[in-house]
Order: C-alpha cells, then structure tokens, then sequence
C-alpha cells in the first residue's frame, strides 16, 4: 500500500468522526464541516419558523451523518425514524394541507374586521384550511358566501345617508357581535340579497312595542325592493308601561342592545336614505323622549315618534301590494304590541298608485298584544278570560264611527287583510309548519271558518303547548291569545269570508314611500337603459 492510499483512508475515517462540544454536544469534524455548513447556509436563508417565530431546532433539520448525530442515542435506526415524519409534516406544509394556524388566524382577523361571519366557520367552528393564506391585492382576506359573493364589504363605509330628513350623525356606532339568537322569528336574520352595487340602498327601522325591526333594501321594479339585510329581535319595549305609565329600566336595555345591531349593519353599508321610527310604547310613556336621547347618545341612531295617523297611513302603504285588481273595499288592520290600527279602504275605478290615498277612515285601538296581556293575563287564558278580553276591544270599537259596508261585506270584492304577528302564527299553525317560514306564509289567504278553528286550536293550549309550537315559541306564547281576542272584536265589527295574511308592516311602507318619493324607481329605469348601451339614431 502506498503512501497516497494510506492517506487517503486516514483523510475518509477523520470526516466519519464526531466531536463532542462541552458547550453544544455532538458536531462533525472540521474535515467535514464545509458539508455541514452548506446545508446551514440554505436553512439559514429559510429564516424563523412560521410556526413559532423561533430558529429551527438541530433535531428538526435533516442530519448528513445518521450514524453519531447524537451522542445519548446508541440506536442509530431512532434518529432516521424521528427525522421521517418531520419530513412528511415539512412536505405537507410545502403543499398547503398544513398551517391551519395561520390559516386561521387570518380568517378570523378577516370575520373581526367585516363583523360576519363565513357560512362555514358558522357552521363548523373549525378553522379554515390554509388555502386562506391567499390574501386579496389590498393585503385583506374578504370572506365570501357559498356562491363566491362577499358578505359584507371588508371596509365598513361611513353612513352618508339623509335620515329622517335630517343629515345622518357624524358619530359610527362601533360594530358589535350580533350572535344573539332567539326562538321561532326573534332572531338576527342575515341575508345577501345578491345585492347591486350599482343601485341605492334604503333602511326603515320600526322599534315598536314588542319588537324592534330592521329592513336595508333596493328598488327594482316599479313598487318592489329587493332586500339585502334584515333583522327582528323581540325587546319587550312596552312591558309594564300600562302599571306604571314609564319605560322599565330593563326594557330600555334590551331596546338599546338591539339598536346597537341594528347602528352596526347601517354603519357597514352606504345608505342613500333612511327613516327611523318608534311608535306607541313611546307615545305613551312619560320617559319616551329620554329614552330615545339615550339611544341617540349610545347608537348615534336619531329615532322620530310618529302620530297613530302616520302609522296606519304606513301599514297600508306597506301592504298596497296584496289588495287585488277585483278588490272594492278593504279593512286593514295591524294589531302591534301597543296599539292596534285599522283603515278602512275603498278602491274606485281610477286607482292610484298609492293605496294609502284610498282610505276613508281610520283609527288607532290604545289596546296590543302586551297591553291586553298585561291586563287580563296572558299565560293562563280560560274562555271567559278570552271572552273578556274580546268585549274589551269591541267596546273600544263602539267608538270608531264608520258607516257600515253593508251588502259589500258578503261579496269577493270585500276582504279584510292582516298584519301582525298574531294574524302570521294562526296562518304558521294553520300550515302545520315545522319552522316559521315567510314565503309560505306572506300573502296566504284564510277562510272565515279557517280563522275560527286556528283560533279555538290556541285557546285549547296551555302555555307550554304554546311555547312548544315553532311558529309561536316561549317569547309569543303569552301574547298570542290576546291578538285573537283583538282579531276577533275585528271579525265581528266586519264579517267577510276571507281574510289575507301580511308578513310585512311599517318597515315595507317606509321603504315604498321613500324609494316613492326619492324617485328611486325612476333612476333605475333610466340607468338600466344606459346599461343596455342602445345606440343614438343617425339623423
């Protein structure tokens, strides 16, 4: 063996060696750190770990050296088996099936800054997975619904509406979790109306007696809206007003934290115009205008109280749609949770495009749903107890002077139509439906004999079998009974063989009346005409 081959096996065995480093442990030779510091210099250009922000760890690299990597491990097959899944784990990561924590973490700093929340993490509560690192070109996920429309915009635009004629405060309400969810219809209700970002949007709020109600909506065709998003939460506004003539502490608190959603979702959307209006809980309570300076200075919502005139004229408004070309006469009523309005329309030859020029007469009931409850009880309600409350409204009646339809009342061309949440749950139990639904319910028609027996089915119902119906639950089942007694005293002031079911009120008249008056319908048809680009004519 010559000198060059000896040499040459010495040089081989020293690069095999292992030193120990009192300081660090085990590290290749100096014969065989240029290795070693090559595959350092590329993981040094790796920087930190995403995970953790930390330096890799030694054992998290792959070694060069599996034989005597480490000096406390006498069995060299552990290291190659410990270093295969951290190899697997660096591969999935490369491919996207890994980072679920950053992926996360982004999706929920995106659903923090657009206040809604994706259907799946709703849905799931997991977080998403990490094809959400994408980001947009403004450097912000936008959380998009099940067919790729965003929810909401990532940048909530200020509010330059004109509200209630006035311009809209300067003041944006902080934006809060809107999680709270209630039985059967008293819940926050989202919807994404595939709403046009070219069209102007328009929000009617009615907080009332028993519940505070909220519509963002667009005019399509002449007389309809779409609507974009909507919410209802019963507040119980009016409760013990009728004992102790104010507004009870609690009652207040529920009505601000519902019109605290209800500033959010203005706040989130570039509102055109809009109308805000509370009705006979504030009419009557002796607090009602430090109420509402209260829910100004929290919300920075500027509510206005209208007269019972005003709110009959937009009940009518709201439901102008449902009366029939063939209808002569109509008695409309909305039973609310304070009082109860009724007007009486008659339709001529030459109908005007707004139904509420048609009524003749009109009064407003100081008797709701909560008042009679409150009155006579509305948990335990006995037939006579029913019976009472029905004489009640009748003598209440007796008051509204208005000439008898006469022979009217036994043709088609006379009906009466209903709008309230006592008039909806008798067309709900009357469907059998599992869940409240509006679609089926809105512009049902009842029989005079249907009404009855819907009627008798309830008042055959103790409280808990009320409660236990989906189209009532716990927060109706004390109030429902006292809207038949008042739906009844009607029944027997105008007999007519039918009646229509409204799922629509004080909200939808708002909205037709501004969109009326702001000539919205009008722009749009001008603006579709540009949008289908027809061509000028050559002279």
């Amino acid at each position: 063996m010559n000198a060059s081959s000896i040499a040459l096996r010495f040089r081989a065995a020293d690069m095999d060696r292992t030193v120990t480093d009192p300081g660090n442990g085990a590290k290749p030779s100096e014969s065989g750190a240029s290795a070693v510091e090559k595959g350092n210099a590329k993981r040094s250009r790796r920087g930190k770990s995403r995970r953790s922000g930390k330096p890799r760890d030694a054992q998290a690299l792959p070694q060069l050296h599996h034989a005597d990597s480490r000096t406390d491990s006498p069995n060299t097959g552990n290291a190659e088996r410990d270093s295969e899944p951290r190899k697997r784990k660096r591969r999935r990561r490369a491919r996207g099936q890994g980072g679920g924590q950053e992926g996360g973490q982004s999706g929920a700093q995106a659903s923090q800054e657009t206040g809604a929340t994706s259907p799946a993490t709703e849905t799931s509560g997991q977080q998403q997975p990490s094809q959400g690192k994408r980001k947009s070109r403004g450097g912000k996920r936008t959380q998009r619904g099940p067919q790729g429309r965003p929810l909401m915009p990532t940048h909530a635009p200020k509010t330059s509406a004109r509200q209630n004629g006035a311009a809209a405060p300067a003041h944006a309400p902080t934006p809060i979790d809107q999680q709270h969810r209630g039985h059967g219809r008293s819940q926050v209700h989202y919807r994404d109306g595939n709403a046009d970002t070219n069209a102007d949007m328009y929000a009617a709020l009615d907080l009332g007696t028993n519940n505070c109600r909220l519509l963002i909506a667009q005019p399509t065709r002449p007389g309809q809206f779409r609507v974009v998003d909507a919410f209802s939460r019963i507040v119980r506004l009016g409760e013990g007003l009728v004992s102790t003539g104010r507004l009870s502490d609690d009652a207040m608190d529920r009505a601000v934290e519902a019109l605290k959603v209800c500033a959010a979702k203005l706040a989130g959307r570039s509102i055109r115009r809009m109308r805000l209006i509370a009705t006979e809980a504030c009419r009557q309570a002796v607090n009602g205008e430090e109420f509402l300076s209260r829910v100004t200075r929290e919300t920075g919502l500027v509510l206005e109280i209208i007269s019972r005139e005003t709110e009959a004229r937009l009940a009518v408004s709201g439901c102008s749609s449902l009366v029939g070309r063939e209808a002569r006469s109509v008695v409309l009523f909305d039973i609310g949770g304070g009082s109860s309005e009724i007007a009486v329309i008659s339709v001529g030859e030459n109908r005007s495009s707004r139904l509420a020029n048609h009524i003749t007469h009109w009064t407003s009931l100081p008797v709701g749903v909560v008042t009679l409850s409150e009155r006579h009880g509305g948990r335990d309600v006995t037939p006579d107890v029913f019976a009472a409350m029905v004489g009640e409204v009748e003598g209440l009646l007796d008051g509204f002077h208005c000439p008898p339809l006469g022979a009217q009342a036994s043709h088609e061309d006379f009906h009466l139509i209903g709008t309230s949440g006592t008039v909806t749950t008798l067309a709900g139990v009357h469907l059998d439906l599992p869940r409240y639904d509006r679609r089926k319910v809105d512009g049902l028609w009842l029989s005079d004999d249907e009404v009855t027996a819907m009627q008798d089915k309830l008042l055959a119902w103790d409280f808990e079998g009320r409660a236990a119906n989906a189209c009532i639950g716990p927060d109706r089942a004390d109030l429902v009974l006292a809207g038949c007694a008042i739906l009844e005293a009607i029944r027997k002031r105008w007999p007519s063989r039918r009646m229509r079911v409204a799922d629509r009120g004080l909200r939808e008249g708002l909205l037709t009346d501004m969109m009326a008056d702001d000539g919205a319908w009008r722009r749009n048809k001008i603006r579709r005409a540009q949008m289908q680009g027809k061509p000028e004519r050559k002279s």
